[in-house]
């Protein structure tokens, strides 16, 4: 039976409720998207097929009750799942766990499907994705990039289509960087909301689970099913109070001018800009705030005796097993012999007081609306500088938990040159549900577009297309998850399928053009592999105003794909062709992209 091209929840329980396919379908797809070599080092343990299938067959035909019924999940692997080892990406600390983790058993309880366990940073310890003996999980969008850890492979299969969600954990912003480098939306629970038992420490006083997921919709719903006291976790807390949705005029903190840390990345500071102004739209009333005492909390966490909790996480095995520790984790971790008790409780003093002094700042604001990363960094670059690169990522992040914040980071548009740029809402303690309905009404106000989703997963038989508009082709920069669709999206365009032109068509690169595009141009008699592309549907009045934005050398004209049916689409005029790459070979933008990084 025919399975959906994206695995967001309300089309996977849209298809099953239409008969159109079955929990052992998606179990199937999912395994298969997930085995692909497109997206390297997400997995350390995919699980076997027939145990995947074994869960899939024992969902009910139909069961509207089950709210995560047949749908696809990855478990970062320092999670526990019954009879499958947990190796906390480190191959000779590896046990098999009798129980899965609690919160495991409450997503299968509600339906949901593991599919396997996701690679991460050793130990959960950073936020660059690059610290794995299993290998360092890619941006999806641009393979030279860090995916951002330590929930790495848990991103990474959200955004490459792969699962509809998945479980990460977040201490020092490991539930929300990868998010924001991989364009979905990150949720760091209210520490305590979901119980930890189950899952392997890091900082085990600070800890919570995280959620990945490609709406704020999607993520509520796991949130929900896992939240629950549990007496097996001493660090477990009752929910409070629901707090109350934030106001329909809100008190939005942002960023005073000279605090706002962007590591040289100026379009990322540009993209922060456009959020403020967005959430100003969205009802919200800018109030700068100051950061200081947020950047010094931030500070503590790895310059302060909690990194001696990742010690006593690891136990003996830091001292017997020295060659099996990766090498920047283990630095990392022998600073806890710096921290003796008095210097212990001088930190939790000096935090107290941070803790106070916020106080005021809170009583003037609902929520702060900070970057998620201030930039995003090349995996050269952090193996060149792994401490401080990651230091950088954690300067909008490592405080969260120490502050007892929630936190919803979600996907904030792109940089010219293709790479997801986001940024994270927070407030206090159980203000989770009121973070994501804020969120969402924000992520829609983009598009509600999030991932990357191949051109090669295809629905058979296709959606019905919608009648009237204009259904138009796009083969670059308008591509999903490119840098000019928010050109689309902003006008509510709505993506219908991937396709292919026949064989008489080349692509070539263009020179000088910002962001990079293709340029396809009609060669007759040409016996080409076809192109690949996206069609969207807009309506008549949104395609007049996209038609003018179109500059020069781009025109719009009508293409015939590789089933002889026609649609209007970008072409290029044949002059600027000249001197530019010949790229038809790739059958493909994104292709040819992946390829320039060998």
């Amino acid at each position: 039976m025919p399975v959906p091209p994206t695995f967001d929840l309300t089309t996977l329980h849209a298809a099953y409720a239409s008969g159109a396919c079955i929990p052992e379908d998606v179990a199937k797809e999912s395994l298969r998207r997930a085995s692909s070599t497109s997206h390297p080092h997400v997995w350390i343990n995919l699980l076997d097929p027939d145990r995947v299938l074994a869960f899939a067959r024992a969902l009910p035909v139909q069961s509207p009750a089950l709210p995560l019924y047949g749908l696809p999940f990855a478990i970062k692997d320092n999670i526990d799942l019954a009879s499958i080892p947990t190796t906390a990406a480190c191959p000779d600390f590896a046990y098999i766990p009798t129980q899965s983790a609690t919160i495991v058993e409450r997503l299968i309880a509600a339906g949901a499907i593991p599919i396997g366990k996701a690679n991460l940073d050793q130990f959960a310890t950073g936020l660059t994705g690059t610290r794995s003996p299993y290998g360092a999980p890619e941006c999806v969008f641009h393979p030279e990039f860090i995916s951002g850890g330590s929930s790495s492979g848990s991103a990474v299969a959200v955004a490459a289509g792969m699962v509809t969600f998945s479980l990460g954990t977040d201490t020092a912003g490991s539930g929300r960087i990868p998010a924001a480098f991989n364009h979905i939306v990150g949720h760091k629970p209210t520490r305590g909301l979901a119980s930890c038992r189950g899952i392997f420490p890091a900082c085990r006083s600070l800890d919570c689970p995280s959620i990945f997921a490609l709406s704020c919709h999607d993520a509520q719903i796991v949130l929900d099913t896992i939240a629950a006291f549990d007496p097996a976790d001493p660090f477990s807390r009752p929910a409070a109070k629901d707090a109350p949705a934030f106001p329909a005029k809100f008190r939005l903190g942002i960023l005073r001018g000279a605090q706002r840390q962007f590591f040289g990345d100026f379009p990322a500071a540009d993209l922060y800009e456009q959020a403020v102004h967005r959430f100003i739209g969205l009802g919200g009333e800018p109030v700068e705030f100051d950061y200081a005492p947020f950047a010094t909390a931030a500070a503590l966490l790895y310059a302060g005796p909690w990194v001696a909790e990742r010690r006593w996480a690891i136990g003996d095995f830091f001292d017997t097993h020295p060659g099996s520790i990766h090498p920047v984790v283990r630095q990392v971790i022998s600073n806890a012999g710096k921290y003796d008790a008095v210097a212990t409780f001088d930190a939790q003093y000096r935090l107290a007081a941070l803790r106070q002094s916020i106080r005021d700042t809170w009583s003037g604001l609902d929520m702060l609306l900070l970057p998620t990363a201030g930039t995003i960094y090349r995996r050269d670059e952090v193996l060149a500088d792994p401490i401080q690169l990651n230091s950088n990522l954690g300067w909008y992040t490592n405080f969260a938990n120490l502050l007892d914040l929630s936190a919803l980071a979600m996907p904030a548009g792109f940089r010219d040159n293709g790479l997801p740029f986001g940024v994270t809402l927070m407030a206090p303690a159980f203000h989770d549900h009121a973070l994501l309905s804020l969120g969402a009404r924000f992520h829609q106000s983009l598009g509600g577009s999030a991932g990357i989703t191949p051109l090669d997963i295809t629905t058979q038989p296709l959606p019905p297309e919608p009648s009237g508009g204009v259904l138009l082709a796009v083969v670059g920069a308008h591509l999903r998850g490119q840098p000019l669709n928010h050109q689309l999206t902003s006008r509510n365009a709505r993506f219908i399928r991937a396709a292919r032109t026949a064989p008489g068509y080349r692509l070539f690169s263009l020179a000088n053009t910002a962001p990079p595009k293709p340029g396809l141009v009609r060669a007759p008699g040409f016996n080409g592999p076809g192109i690949e592309l996206e069609i969207w549907h807009l309506t008549d009045s949104a395609f007049g105003s996209f038609v003018s934005e179109v500059p020069a050398p781009m025109v719009i004209g009508t293409i015939t794909l590789d089933d002889n049916s026609t649609v209007k689409s970008f072409l290029c005029e044949p002059c600027a062709t000249e001197g530019a790459e010949d790229i038809t070979h790739f059958a493909g933008w994104l292709a040819y992209r992946r390829s320039l990084q060998g």
